[in-house]
């Protein structure tokens, strides 16, 4: 089993524009928040390490969450721990401020991502099936999306970047918003890093 730190990166801060539901009740920057906290505090509770990379409400530049995520794993090393990043958001069909059809969860790796990277990027996905997330959209055979996202691409860690269904689809956002919805989130990505530890 891995000795892992898991590094909790929340997406977007309370000043970035447009990033919330056409009917603003669903904040990006908010919700991402709150999956974060709760994953921090359930994976502590099962015994495994983590940090927040983002504990500000503001919106922190990419390359400074770069920079946090560098020294939390060279700090990790030095122990003789790994490293694994997760940055969490919600996707979003359209930037118009209306409702869209487009529906579920995916999971998104660097172009030049490493095979643990894909690994639990893979594992994600599965959790995300196993409870009938998997959304309208067409799935990539290997289970994973490819963008050239900064905060995956420039991690010196495994990084993956989660889109937790669409803010822009009334029927996401009203899982999104239940607490039942936050807690499956949670559980999901809690399932994936324990499977994630024990390859």
């Amino acid at each position: 089993m891995k000795k892992l730190c898991v590094i909790l990166d929340n997406g977007h801060g309370k000043d970035t524009p447009g990033k919330c539901s056409p009917d603003r009740s669903l904040y990006e920057w908010q919700w991402t928040r709150d999956i974060a906290c709760g994953l921090y505090q359930r994976l502590l509770e099962e015994g495994i390490e983590a940090q927040l990379l983002v504990p500000e409400q503001t919106d922190i530049p990419l390359s400074a969450r770069v920079a946090r995520e560098n020294q939390t794993t060279t700090e990790a090393k030095r122990a003789g721990k790994e490293t694994c990043l997760i940055s969490v958001h919600i996707n979003a069909a359209g930037g118009d401020g209306k409702w869209k059809s487009a529906r579920g969860f995916s999971c998104w790796i660097a172009q030049s991502a490493s095979p643990k990277s894909k690994q639990l990027a893979q594992l994600l996905y599965a959790e995300a099936e196993a409870r009938e997330l998997q959304g309208n959209r067409s799935v990539p055979a290997e289970k994973y999306w490819v963008a050239p996202f900064y905060i995956t691409t420039h991690s010196s860690c495994p990084a993956v970047l989660t889109e937790n269904l669409f803010q822009d689809n009334k029927e996401d956002v009203a899982f999104l918003l239940s607490d039942a919805g936050k807690q499956t989130i949670i559980d999901l990505h809690v399932q994936a890093i324990k499977k994630y530890i024990a390859i």
